[in-house]
């Protein structure tokens, strides 16, 4: 079997196992979300925390829940780091320096999970599973509990309630993320995942040096890692080291936990609304972007030029044998257009093409399909930018979902496209403009400006991968990723949830011979259209001097 072949029939593949948990998995969802029932275990949470589930949210009290439970969160992983070298099972690993303690603090709380440091020589047993695991799941509730808020302010009228943060957050974790991440654990362990607590284990020479293993809970962690679209690795080489990811099926199995919820979330929507249709008119979009970015993909790293690459049958550099081009092609489209940013391959030693595919995967802002939650609230405010659009082409105040999109709505929305490629933009340029920040570049010109670019748009987004060939464990870059991954996260979901409670005040809108269908393939493809050529606009410049460059010019 030639190796196209073995990416294709890998892709088929996966998107027969997606559609499959497709319905059963996004209506259980809308029934956790619609429940009015607690479990005795999360009535003992809410207890401990002194939060009444039953009592109903406005928008601002919404957010003060999100931003105070996230800042208790970076709070206590960057204490638990800081004080590493005094807590038992740490490996004889020392505490973690100010700066890189609040970056991961940061990036583990944001669910970007980006890690400027070696897994393997820097966090201990305690430090991984009680504060790196735990934030994996919380962080992925909390991006769904805003989808589900923003839908509710969609399907409900009238009022300005959007629900309970700490019931969507405590149900998104005990119903959702923990029994998915368990199932999953197994497999990963049945497959050859490594499980354990062991300690640091001298294994031979290498390279003129003694070479040592860890272990750890890392099938558990690569569980909820990709389930919760987190992405931090247990080592360095992160879903290429091969007690992450020890064969061609976990590395497929891989790659449809990180896309499972955040496509079924579609259904969840459309469930809720009460329009099964607009939900599938969403997983249309997602998918057509998803799949559009994967052939892509697979194009510019089998069309290759030159001798060897065609020996290799495509561009080997950087990838695993045991995985090879077609699946890592697979994984690098899914893990930049989620908020996962996991990687089985190095983004850096793609093509060029492919290296600038991974970079437009986050800049469309992860919504094909997206992370938990995160791709389905961002998909939504593009459709209401789209249903704006169209609303000026036939001279008509737009609606979405019954909802008037008016001036109010169109300033929320509008902000929420615009503070990403601002972090992105202005953060990517002081990097190159300032003397010290471009020395951390491995390689330079159009390349090494790619790793900058890379980084910020992988933190601003809150995906977490690197181009690898960026040292990005300077103070200089730990602080400004850190708070572009702050600013990215959190300021995005101030807007969100203001439309939510905009939109849950307003009485329905009738349906008229005039208003536009949105649960139709012409939508879908305004739609399409619309994300497209908004971020085409908004990164052009930046991408010209960056993958296009490199592209054009090998």
């Amino acid at each position: 079997m030639g190796p196209v072949l073995a990416g294709v029939l890998q892709l088929l593949a996966l998107i027969g196992a997606l559609a499959l948990a497709y319905i059963p998995l996004g209506n259980y969802m809308a029934r956790v979300y619609s429940s009015d029932k607690h479990l005795r275990v999360e009535t003992w949470i809410y207890k401990g925390i002194g939060a009444d589930p039953n009592t109903e949210m406005r928008w601002p009290a919404y957010l003060r829940g999100v931003l105070a439970f996230s800042a208790v969160g970076v709070f206590f992983l960057y204490l638990l780091q800081r004080i590493q070298g005094i807590l038992p099972g740490s490996l004889g690993f020392s505490s973690v320096n100010p700066a890189q303690s609040f970056n991961t603090a940061v990036s583990f709380v944001t669910n970007t999970n980006w890690q400027s440091y070696y897994g393997e020589q820097t966090m201990g047993h305690v430090v991984q599973t009680a504060g790196l695991a735990v934030q994996n799941f919380v962080s992925a509730a909390v991006g769904i509990a805003v989808a589900v808020a923003l839908v509710r302010g969609f399907a409900r009228s009238r009022t300005g309630e959007l629900g309970n943060f700490w019931a969507d957050l405590v149900r998104g974790t005990i119903r959702i993320l923990v029994p998915l991440s368990v199932v999953a654990a197994v497999v990963l362990v049945a497959c050859g995942a490594v499980q354990n607590f062991s300690g640091i284990h001298e294994v031979g020479q290498f390279m003129g040096g003694h070479q040592q293993w860890n272990g750890g809970a890392v099938a558990s962690q690569e569980a909820i890692k990709e389930i919760g679209t987190n992405g931090g690795g247990y080592f360095n080489a992160n879903s290429a080291h091969p007690f992450e990811n020890p064969t061609p099926f976990t590395n497929l199995f891989e790659i449809f936990l990180l896309l499972v919820i955040p496509f079924a979330l579609t259904r969840t929507f459309g469930v809720m609304v009460g329009s099964i249709k607009q939900g599938y008119a969403i997983l249309a979009t997602m998918a057509t972007i998803w799949v559009g970015f994967v052939a892509l993909m697979m194009w510019t790293e089998f069309a290759h030029h030159g001798s060897a690459l065609q020996i290799a049958g495509g561009a080997m550099e950087g990838k695993e044998q045991r995985i090879g081009v077609g699946a890592s092609s697979i994984f690098a489209v899914s893990t930049t257009l989620t908020s996962t940013g996991a990687v089985d391959s190095f983004h850096s030693s793609f093509t060029g093409l492919g290296g600038g595919i991974t970079i437009l995967g986050m800049q469309l802002g992860e919504i094909a399909p997206g992370g938990t939650g995160s791709g389905l609230y961002g998909m939504l405010i593009m459709a209401v930018i789209a249903v704006f659009i169209a609303g000026l082409m036939v001279g008509r105040t737009p609606e979405y979902l019954g909802k008037k999109i008016g001036t109010r709505e169109m300033k929320l929305a509008a902000c929420y496209i615009l503070i990403t490629p601002a972090l992105v933009l202005i953060f990517a340029a002081a990097s190159m403009a300032l003397p010290t920040p471009p020395h951390s570049m491995l390689n330079s010109g159009a390349h090494g400006f790619s790793e900058v670019l890379y980084a910020f748009t992988s933190a601003a987004n809150n995906n977490g991968s690197a181009f690898a060939g960026l040292n990005a464990n300077t103070d200089w870059f730990n602080t400004m990723t850190g708070l572009a991954m702050l600013l990215g996260r959190f300021l995005p979901m101030v807007f969100v949830l203001a439309l939510a409670g905009s939109l849950a005040e307003q009485k329905p809108v009738p349906v008229t011979a005039g208003t536009l269908r949105t649960e139709k393939p012409l939508f879908t493809g305004l739609l399409v259209g619309a994300i497209l050529i908004i971020t085409g606009l908004t990164y052009f410049p930046a991408l010209a001097l960056g993958p296009l460059a490199e592209g054009l010019a090998s």
